[in-house]
């Protein structure tokens, strides 16, 4: 996996803003503005590949930390003065309750343990603290679900092929089988200690949002 990112970081942005028609701008404004943070936040950008999320969480004011274990997407990364860690999610390098957010894009489906890495955002963040979980979804419409699916599974592909690397283009829409449902991934947040879980839907579905808030009362150290 970690090969895989390394390989495709120099042109990802790309690829990205190609496939998805530019939609993940918005969509990453909109996960940024479901935090609800007062300026000056601290927000781990979790998976935070070349850097869209913790660059657009400086200019609004935040205090991003870039955290992904591609050290290529670092290396590649534009985060806007943002410090970068190279880090595995289930074992991040930070103080318990230091962080006022975590945000991520695009990275759970490709966590190998999931609960680890749940707890972990769990322990690092204060009380009251918030939570967004930006990833793919699945279009509600039947007519956009067909042409989503013949798009991610045909189209994709190609264009990895053509501009980035075809393996993995061609891994990334299977990897949304590893995706877990929103009643599983919202069991995994409650377990960590997290309330008010809630998915918010975006361009028909085709992204979505799950967004937490950590429970004042901590149960782990």
């Amino acid at each position: 996996m970690r090969s895989m990112f390394d390989s495709i970081a120099p042109r990802y942005d790309l690829v990205n803003f190609l496939m998805t028609f530019g939609l993940d701008a918005m969509w990453r404004r909109r996960t940024i503005e479901m935090l609800q943070l007062s300026p000056g936040s601290i927000v781990l950008d979790i998976g935070c590949g070349t850097g869209d999320l913790a660059r657009s969480l400086r200019r609004k004011g935040h205090q991003p930390v870039g955290i992904d274990l591609s050290f290529g997407m670092l290396t590649a990364a534009r985060a806007g003065g943002a410090p970068l860690v190279h880090a595995d999610a289930a074992q991040l390098p930070i103080k318990s309750t230091a962080a006022d957010a975590v945000v991520s894009g695009f990275a759970v489906r490709n966590f190998a343990d999931l609960t680890s890495v749940m707890n972990e955002l769990g322990r690092v963040l204060g009380p009251g603290g918030r939570l967004a979980l930006l990833e793919v979804g699945e279009p509600q419409s039947r007519l956009l679900r067909f042409g989503h699916r013949i798009w991610f599974a045909h189209v994709v592909p190609r264009l990895g092929e053509l501009l980035s690397d075809g393996a993995a283009y061609r891994y990334l829409p299977r990897s949304v089988a590893y995706l877990p449902s929103f009643p599983d991934l919202a069991s995994l947040l409650y377990d960590a200690g997290f309330t008010d879980v809630r998915r918010h839907l975006m361009s028909g579905g085709i992204a979505q949002c799950v967004t937490a808030t950590r429970s004042a009362c901590r149960t782990r150290s």
